[in-house]
Formats: C-alpha cells, structure tokens, sequence
C-alpha cells in the first residue's frame, strides 16, 4: 500500500528550542494516524509543518509521493481542521461546505451535488438549510469535517478537535470520527494529549515527548509492549514501584521492605543497583491471591474504594509506604465485603511488569 504521507527526519527550532526533533514517519494511504503526547511536546508544531504553516528548518515532507519543500500551503492536498472548527456564523451549512468548492471555481450543479453527497456521509443530510447556531457540538464537528473532506485532501489534518466538547459528547464523537473515517476512506493524522482518543481510534499512534517519537505501533502494541517509562506511564493506567535490580534475564526487584519480586527483563537492559522503576497495570493485579501462585506479593492497606462502576478500583498502599497503587476490581461483587483501612494482599504475574531506569518525567507536569 502506498503512503499518503511520509515525513523524513524532520527538524524545527525555534531560536535555541528545538520544537521537533529528527522525527520519521509515514502513514499508509486510508489510515487513522495518531500523535499522543503532552502539551508542549512538539505535534501541533509538526502539524503546521506538514500544513505548511511553518517552514522546517531541514527533512522532507512528501504527500502522496510529492516533496512539499516551497509549496504554499493553499497549494497542498491537506486540509486542516482546527479545535475551535471556524466555522462562519452568517453561513447556513450548506454554504459552509460549499464555501471551499466555491474559492477554487467551481459553480453550478456539480457544487450542489457533492455537498449533498458529503452531508450525507457525515450523516447530516437534511441539515443543509440550517444555521450553524442551530447545531449541536457534535453536528459542528461532522460539518468542520465535511467541509475539508468535499475538497478530497490526500490527508486531514485534525488539531485536537474534541478538545472543546464535553466530556459524555467527546466520548460519542471518538466512535464517530473512527466510523467516518472508515466510511470516507480519507487519511487521517489526528493530534491529541488525551490517550483515550488516540487508542479508539487510531490504525497506528505515535508517543511524542519532548519533539521526538518515543515509540510507533499498533494502540495494542503500545499499550502491551512499551519501550520507555514515558510510554509505560503515559498510555493507560500504570502503577510505578521504585525498585534496585539484581540477578540475570530475569532480575529480582528490591522495593522498600520487600526484595526478591521478580520481573520480565528490562526493555533497556540495567545495570545492577541502579534505581528502575517497576511497572503494573491495575488489571494485571490480583486480589489476595494464593501464597502458592507464583506471584509476587505485597501487604496492603486499603485507603479507598474508588467505585465507578466497570471501571471500580482499590486505591492502596504496600504496607510501611507511602506509596499508591490502584487495583481494579473484577466484574463480581465478590470483593464487595472489602473497606477502607483493611488489610489485604495483592500479587501479580511477573510476566505481567515492566522495567526501566528511573525516568524524572511526571505524568501531569505539562497538563
């Protein structure tokens, strides 16, 4: 399959600051392509790139094989739709869709045909007539699309465009942008720092920090194989342990009271007595497990329960700590009996952790 796409060790400095960093990546003709990371990462600036909004200070960008190094951004096959969607109020939908057909010359019957032809495919077919202020979020969302893809962009380029809406709507509109996607066939690069977009949506997603991917792959890959702490703690809900490693391929942890917890092989390799950070989801955690499972296992107290519904977790601590871990709770009410201040075990697989040299970054720095 071709690429739609293709960005070749792309750089971008501001001043001193290097906003994006040597950054490589091509996305296949029909995919949704996703770029997580926090806010100052660099993914709005590569955006503009790509759109041509900034020049970059060296690397290519190719669209549909086609090296865009001087082209004007008005003269790329991408459109761009941005978080606050500039639609324009004194416009009825229609004309709204219609308005980029109408800027490169186009009039007539064949104008009509294809806005209708795109409001229905974004499922606002009889919505033509109407006034933008008489939409919902979420219609505003499929017009601000619709009116790109009429004009047939090689790629859409989309700036965090749920990033306005709320919360329960921008639940809704990730399954609905995924479905449109797969309906229209159009490329899409999407920018996001809200994991959960990413995941649901995307063919593939890269994990930017600090203007370099840290990792590219499949959200399973990601999220089942990350390849840094960075990674480990930004895609879905991980629990961290300081621990010091020792032993062969596969290490023993040493974590505050407890030594011998054994681990999968650090994805960097380590150097014994080096502090590492431990990595376990919430789901890989058992609640008191047998003594002879295999499992490492750590007494904790229970400081909350922390219900919401499938999603319900155990906050607690290894005993003697000040350390946090959730735990979910499986889809019984078996732990219902469970209370704050309790004391409990909680074990896991080894197979089931990660580690990697202790990493500075935080979670909520840059949110």
């Amino acid at each position: 399959m071709r690429n739609a796409l293709s960005v070749q060790n792309l750089v971008k400095r501001f001043g001193s600051f290097t906003a994006v960093n040597d950054v490589s990546f091509d996305v296949e003709d029909g995919k949704f392509f996703s770029i997580l990371g926090p806010s100052g990462c660099g993914k709005t600036t590569l955006l503009r790139m790509i759109a041509g909004f900034y020049r970059q200070d060296s690397g290519r960008i190719l669209l549909n094989g086609q090296d865009m190094d001087g082209v004007a951004p008005n003269r790329r096959p991408v459109n761009l739709v941005f978080q606050n969607l500039a639609l324009f109020p004194m416009m009825n939908v229609f004309e709204n869709v219609a308005f980029g057909l109408r800027r490169r010359g186009e009039k007539g019957p064949a104008v009509e045909a294809k806005v209708r032809d795109m409001l229905e495919r974004v499922g606002l077919p009889e919505s033509g007539k109407k006034e933008i202020g008489q939409l919902s979020g979420g219609q505003k969302q499929r017009i601000a699309i619709a009116r790109c893809l009429v004009l047939e962009p090689a790629v859409l380029l989309l700036d965090e465009p749920l990033g306005a809406l709320d919360a329960k709507l921008r639940e809704h509109m990730k399954v609905e942008l995924k479905a449109l996607q797969s309906k229209v066939g159009t490329t899409f690069v999407y920018i996001t720092h809200d994991q959960s977009e990413a995941m649901v949506m995307s063919d593939r997603v890269a994990v930017m920090n600090n203007g370099v991917f840290e990792q590219i792959g499949s959200p399973q890959e990601l999220y089942h194989s990350p390849r840094s702490s960075f990674v480990a703690q930004f895609v879905g809900a991980n629990n961290k342990l300081p621990v010091t490693l020792s032993g062969g391929a596969t290490p023993m942890a040493s974590y505050a009271r407890w030594s011998g917890l054994r681990t999968t092989a650090p994805a960097a390799g380590f150097s014994e007595g080096e502090p590492h950070d431990l990595f376990i989801r919430p789901e890989s955690m058992v609640i008191n497990p047998p003594e002879d499972s295999g499992f490492n296992i750590l007494p904790v107290t229970v400081k909350a329960i922390l219900f919401d519904g499938g999603n319900s977790r155990l906050l607690v601590s290894p005993s003697g700590t000040e350390d946090e871990l959730t735990v979910a709770l499986p889809q019984t009410r078996q732990y219902d009996h469970i209370r704050a201040r309790d004391e409990i075990r909680v074990g896991w697989d080894p197979s089931a952790s990660l580690c990697f040299r202790r990493s500075e970054w935080k979670l909520y720095d840059e949110e």
